[in-house]
């Protein structure tokens, strides 16, 4: 690296529409990690970025810079038979696939290095749905992580400290300075995590609908084309797939409820609906990624092949035992995952077809029950939840409810019926459900 410029030099070049070489963006990301950029500094470099932008280059030198600000896992001296894979999803309602897509993947030859993270907003997290099950530890030593890949295949953890270090910092000064919608600073910060697990190919998952975060079909597609272009201009092929979240991905939400309704899809009880659909998409896209099929049909004949051998459950169920869980989770489910004291069905005001739903709302009751967190850091009811959940055009009536609520009192129960009742329109015709696979956005390496 050449002779540094002076910190607010570079943040004046950035607040005055300049773009920042690749040496300039290494050494404020270097100041992040180290500390001796401030938090003041941090958050006036944020608001310059939102403000101004970054173009495709810079934002692929700061998703790399972050990657490289701490550990890179390298995963070439255990020999591993497979490719190393791995997918992420903008977050939703009812959206555990990583659940059921890590396993697939491991099934079919892919070792999986997952890390995950928590819920977020109305959203659920994929780690608090894991640690529903009892002795599940998410946070292991590097030694069980990097084993549970090369010999179950695959493995969800959170993430480490080492892992892309600056991201941590600079995202909770963006979570206090209104920066956190910048495009570039978005794709850095999902990009940064996920390539320091030493990809050989990603696939992102982004939601668009009213229980995505992404505001428009639009922005969901821009954030899909910038995330599979960053992400492979920076050595990790990616593809991108915009998914539809107008209604829960499940007809379930909430993390026990959640874990049950990926063991019905592991084992085989349930072998039809959106989840299994977009889980599905996802794993081909993997699989050809990473080589190990040579079309399309033979990876969906491979997925299918595996789930319906039970390869696939097995895979799950070894994750669970390596991490701390119960090695008969799939066996005895209602022994090990728990089960809220209250629960009650929740019916429309009038008989008719189901015409929108308001999905973020659904989320937030999911929360308001207990299901997530109201402050950082607050414990969590893996018991609470919505089941049943009724889709997009369905009927409901009397004896079909609009969902099942799970709650610890029956104050909770009202409120959350409620809120179900509110968030969920219902009218004498069926509304049209949206395609649940929009757009597919494919970049080859350079």
């Amino acid at each position: 690296m050449g002779t540094q410029a002076l910190p607010q030099e570079l943040i004046r070049a950035k607040r005055d529409g300049r773009a920042l070489g690749r040496d300039a963006i290494q050494q404020l990301v270097a100041g992040i990690s180290d500390g001796s950029l401030s938090d003041a500094q941090m958050g006036a470099l944020a608001m310059a970025v939102f403000l101004q932008g970054m173009d495709a280059t810079e934002t692929v030198a700061l998703t790399e810079a972050i990657r490289d600000s701490g550990e890179v896992l390298d995963w070439s001296g255990l020999d591993l038979p497979g490719p190393v894979l791995d997918k992420h999803s903008t977050g939703g309602v009812g959206d555990l696939v990583s659940l059921v897509l890590g396993p697939r993947i491991a099934a079919c030859g892919g070792h999986v290095p997952m890390v995950s993270g928590r819920g977020l907003g109305h959203s659920g997290g994929t780690l608090d749905k894991l640690e529903a099950i009892p002795g599940y530890s998410v946070t292991p030593d590097i030694a069980t992580f990097r084993r549970l890949v090369q010999e179950v295949g695959v493995a969800i953890i959170g993430q480490t400290a080492d892992l892309a270090p600056a991201d941590k910092r600079l995202y909770a000064v963006r979570d206090v300075t209104a920066t956190v919608e910048s495009l570039p600073l978005i794709v850095s910060s999902i990009l940064g995590k996920k390539l320091a697990c030493g990809l050989e190919a990603l696939v992102m998952d982004v939601k668009t609908g009213s229980g995505a975060f992404m505001p428009t079909h639009d922005a969901s597609l821009e954030l899909a084309h910038s995330i599979a272009s960053v992400a492979t201009q920076a050595g990790t092929p990616t593809t991108a797939l915009v998914t539809d979240m107008s209604q829960p991905l499940a007809p379930c939400a909430g993390n026990a409820l959640e874990v049950r309704e990926a063991l019905r899809l592991l084992t085989g009880e349930k072998r039809h609906g959106r989840l299994l659909r977009v889980t599905r998409e996802l794993s081909a896209e993997l699989l050809l990624a990473g080589r190990l099929v040579d079309s399309r049909e033979a990876a969906e004949a491979r997925l299918d092949e595996t789930l319906a051998s039970g390869e696939v459950a097995e895979r799950f169920s070894r994750m669970v035992a390596g991490l701390g869980g119960p090695n008969d989770l799939l066996e005895r489910p209602g022994h090990h995952l728990p089960e809220a004291p209250v629960t009650r069905a929740v019916h429309a005001v009038y008989p008719g077809r189901v015409q929108a739903m308001d999905t973020r709302a659904l989320g937030l009751s999911v929360v308001a029950l207990g299901g997530g967190r109201r402050t950082p850091g607050a414990a969590i009811d893996p018991a609470v939840g919505l089941s049943h959940i009724a889709s997009l055009g369905e009927a409901v009536d009397a004896e079909r409810p609009l969902a099942l609520v799970h709650a610890a009192s029956t104050a909770d129960a009202d409120r959350a019926a409620c809120q179900v009742r509110d968030a969920i329109k219902v009218g004498e015709s069926a509304g049209t459900a949206p395609p649940l696979i929009h757009d597919i956005i494919r970049r080859e390496a350079p």
